[in-house]
Order: structure tokens, then sequence, then C-alpha cells
């Protein structure tokens, strides 16, 4: 519990409308997308970096946690106050500080929503790649946190890559600047790359410095009907061995498919299927061309569909399914176990063969989807938690994938994180010298352990 004098500063420092100590009030604040529901003790909205600084010196005098939260959309745990303690909300630093033609790039704060940059960006004729599902919701900030994805990483990568330098409050109260504002830099150790990705256990990022492109003159979107998974995993494999790079390489299997037909508006064929949905972008030539080659690869494979949309309006009905896939699983079953693995792609086929062998022998449903062209995949072990069976055969069916996914080279995260969802199976993937290196970092960054404890790993 936060004392009730530490409540005072807390209010004196922010003022009587930014913080929030009414059980009523903290509840929105409670839970993310995971479904879990964890109840601070205060929420705070500050304005700037000056205010969160002087909380973080306070948490440290008090000995109180302190969570960063964003939009709270994230998939892995990571805004949770497992312990309690103060939540700090990144909604009133939500401002686009600079879009800079000359150099390509931006500056924003961290409240700002993903969506809402890439549509100022784009009136000027330039882009900012990174695309999370959840961009109408999820901020940049969180983004940073997270190292976000989404579906155009496969040509475009991460939100690292995108990330030139920060500002950001360390644990202890200190303001730091990271990075540069150049497209080189090599100037002692890369902190800016240490941060992006820390899940808020590091720093309290405040504002972004981004690198932008120039947007790509057109796009086209086809969706290509596979009449079994392992096709269109090898179907993925063989495009970019063509030396083929699309903007988006999107997979839903069979169970997925079934979850959203009736936003598909597509005369689909019957029985068992999978999608792909391949997006090109560019200039027109090069597209029309890698068209042309990716229909005439993905025939080869015995597809039984394929569409290009003709206009703007059918690519969004497309996209529209897949972004709204996630929530319409819960058709299958009432609650699900969500992870997002990453094998190469080589692999793809191998994982998603023995993935439905792994769901037979447990007799779950284990619908899968995600960005094929990077191989990361969502798996959604779909269950009802009342079930305590049903629980005890999804945990075991969830670390025989991890096992799987390691087998294969891969990663057990690409894009949501560890925060406490994963935390169990770090040790499978980072080894036990990798993880007290870790938490050596942790410790000098935050040596009273305050910031967002309990998150990717337990402190030693």
């Amino acid at each position: 519990m936060i004392s009730k004098p530490a409540i005072k500063k807390l209010t004196h420092i922010l003022g009587e409308k930014n913080i929030l100590t009414n059980k009523r009030d903290l509840l929105p604040y409670s839970h993310d997308a995971t479904d879990q529901e964890f109840m601070p003790d205060v929420v705070v909205f500050p304005k700037d970096a000056g205010q969160i600084s002087r909380v973080l010196q306070l948490a440290n005098e008090e000995f109180f946690p302190v969570i960063p939260r964003g939009a709270g959309s994230g998939m892995s745990g990571g805004a949770l106050a497992i312990r309690g303690g103060l939540v700090i909300v990144m909604d009133r630093l939500n401002r686009i500080l600079l879009i800079d033609q000359d150099n390509l790039i931006a500056k924003v704060q961290p409240g700002v929503i993903t969506a809402h940059l890439q549509e100022e960006v784009e009136k000027l004729g330039l882009f900012y790649p990174p695309d999370p599902a959840s961009l109408d919701v999820s901020t940049i900030g969180g983004n940073v946190a997270e190292c976000a994805g989404g579906p155009r990483a496969v040509k475009y990568g991460v939100t690292r890559d995108y990330v030139l330098g920060l500002k950001a409050v360390l644990p202890t109260g200190e303001i730091l600047t990271t990075g540069v504002e150049t497209a080189k830099g090599v100037v002692g150790y890369d902190l800016t790359r240490l941060l992006v990705g820390s899940e808020g256990t590091l720093a309290v990022i405040t504002e972004i410095t981004l690198r932008l492109i120039p947007k790509p003159e057109m796009k086209k979107t086809m969706l290509v009907i596979f009449p079994d998974i392992v096709s269109a995993a090898r179907c993925v494999s063989r495009i970019i061995k063509e030396k083929i790079v699309p903007t988006t390489i999107e997979f839903m299997d069979s169970l997925s498919v079934k979850c959203v037909m009736d936003q598909l508006c597509l005369e689909l064929p019957e029985g068992e299927l999978t999608i792909l949905l391949i997006e090109l972008d560019g200039d027109q030539g090069k597209i029309d061309r890698d068209t042309k080659k990716i229909e005439a690869l993905c025939r080869q494979m015995g597809i039984t569909g394929f569409r290009l949309a003709k206009d703007k309006k059918e690519e969004e009905d497309l996209w529209k399914a897949r972004r709204n896939l996630s929530p319409s699983l819960l058709k299958l079953k009432p609650h699900k176990i969500n992870q997002d693995i990453v094998v190469p792609r080589s692999k793809l086929a191998k994982f998603v063969m023995t993935l439905s062998d792994i769901g037979q022998r447990y007799n779950l449903f284990i619908p899968s989807f995600g960005h094929a062209g990077d191989g990361n995949i969502h798996v959604n072990i779909m269950l009802n938690r009342d079930d305590k069976d049903e629980v005890k055969r999804a945990d075991h069916a969830l670390k025989e994938i991890f096992k799987l996914v390691i087998y294969l080279k891969g990663t057990i995260s690409g894009e949501h994180g560890v925060g406490v969802s994963k935390k169990p199976y770090i040790g499978m993937e980072i080894s036990a010298t990798g993880l007290e290196l870790m938490s050596r970092i942790k410790k000098t960054f935050d040596p009273n352990g305050i910031l967002n404890p309990g998150k990717i790993f337990d402190e030693m």
C-alpha cells in the first residue's frame, strides 16, 4: 500500500485532477488484453518528464512500485500492477512534436496513437511502417516498450528499426537522452536499443525520435486460398526463395477462417482451407511483375482460389477480417492463451504440422494465424478456464509448443514481449548466464527495484 502522506505528496506534484485513488476509478487500469486483473493503489497522469522524475524519486523514498502504462492493449501483462503500487498513464504526453521532411525524422511523445502518427506523416508523402494489429488504439510509447511489429515487418522490420533516440526518466529520477537525430551514430553503448523492448522495466520513456521513409507509390492486396496449411506454409518459403519480398504475408488456418467467414464477404470452397493475405507495395511496374510471379507460384502449389483486390474498399474488407480475427476466436471457446512465437521461415511447415498434432493429442482447439512472411505465428490455445482438466491440458500443450519452437531454432516471443505471461518459460530460451547479466543490468538502472517489478524475470 502507498501511505497517505505519500499520496498527499503525489497530489502536490500532479494536482488533484491528475491522481486517482478511488477503487471504481482505478478499475480500468487494473487489466490489459491478457484478461488478468491486478488493482493498483494509485493512478497518475503526469504532464511531463519533470513530474515523472519527482514521482520516481518519491517511489524510491517510500519503496512503492511504479508501472508505466500506455493504452493497455499489451498481450503479455507488461502494464499490470502485479504488486500493487502506482500506475503512470501517459495519456497527457500525446503530441507529435516535429515532422522533419528534410531529415526524414519525427519526434513524438509516448501517448501518440500509432495510426494517428501514420496518418499525419502520410499527408506529407512519408511513411512510418510498424503496424501492430492494435494500431488504432496502441501508443508509440507502448510499441517502443514492447518492440511491436505487425504484418509489414517482413519487408520493413519492427519498431526498434525506426527508433533513433529517446528521452526517458530512469527509475531513480534522472532524465536521460539517448541516441541521435542522424542516419549514423556509434558513440558509446547503444542505450536506445537497450531501452527499446525493455517492457518498462528500465526507464519511463517521455519522447521518441523516429526514422521515416518515403511513402510507397502504390500497393496491391491479394487473397490466396489453399486446401491445407502445409501447402500454404511451403508457398511462403517458395515466394521468399524466389527473392520476392512482399510487404506482408499473413496467414489464417482453417479454424481461424471459420471464425471470420462472415466478415470475408467471399464465396469460399467447402471443407478445410487456409488463406494467405499477401500485400505488395512500391512502384507500379515492380508490383505488376511481382503479382504475376506470386500468382504463378501459388498456382503451382495447388491453390483452390486467388483474388486480387480491385480497389481500396476491397483491400480494407480483406484486412478488416484479419484485424478482427483475434477476438473472433472466442466463438470456439470463452478463453484463450495467446502466444506469438517465431520460427525460421524454412521451418514453418514443420511447425504447423506438429502444432496440429499437439492440438489433437490434447483434444484442444489451437487455431494459428499471423505473420507468415517472417515466421511470426500467433498460436491460440482455446479453453474454458472453469474446466480444470482443460486448463491442465492447455498448460501441457503450451509447454510442448515452446519446446518445439526452441527445437526449431525459434523464439517464444516475436512482438508481444515477456511480461508476466511468458516469464515462467524464459529459461527455455535464455541461459542462466544471460538471465543473471540481465538482472545485473536491471539492478544498475533500478537499485531499489521499484520500476515495473516482477516482469520478464524475477529479480535476483
